[in-house]
């Protein structure tokens, strides 16, 4: 019994459009549930995996950056990338991670930051990709 209606949009691409049972998303504050009925809310994004249930299917797929809206059983993702696991690449993702581990303790401010996020999503991105 699905009920609540599911998009995610990143600037390239349409890549969920479809009715669900349940999401739960990476918010910057933490993991986020959403389940029929849910308050109205607007959260950032945190690279992480995110999931969505329907029926007794279950999918998985890495976004990061942007923000997720609820409102009237509706949930809109708009994601600076989403990916599903048949879409990672694995050697380009331990490339950066270990990119950024090198020069990471060479950044402050602004470069930190930016570098902590692409960490993250890498890592999300490996994480998704090996099943976990």
């Amino acid at each position: 019994m699905a009920d609540l209606k599911l998009e995610i949009v990143t600037p390239e691409r349409s890549v969920v459009s479809e009715t669900v049972d349940s999401v739960t998303v990476p918010g910057r504050e933490g993991e986020l549930g959403i389940l029929p009925g849910h308050a109205a809310l607007i959260s950032g994004l945190k690279s992480g995996i995110l999931t969505y249930v329907k029926g007794a299917d279950s999918r998985r797929m890495v976004v990061s950056g942007g923000f997720v809206e609820v409102s009237n059983d509706r949930v809109s993702v708009l994601a600076d990338t989403a990916e599903f696991s048949d879409e990672i690449d694995t050697a380009a993702a331990r490339a950066e991670i270990d990119s950024i581990d090198r020069t990471m303790a060479n950044l402050s401010g602004e470069e930190l930051e930016d570098a902590r996020d692409r960490f993250e999503r890498a890592e999300a991105r490996l994480q998704l990709a090996a099943g976990r």
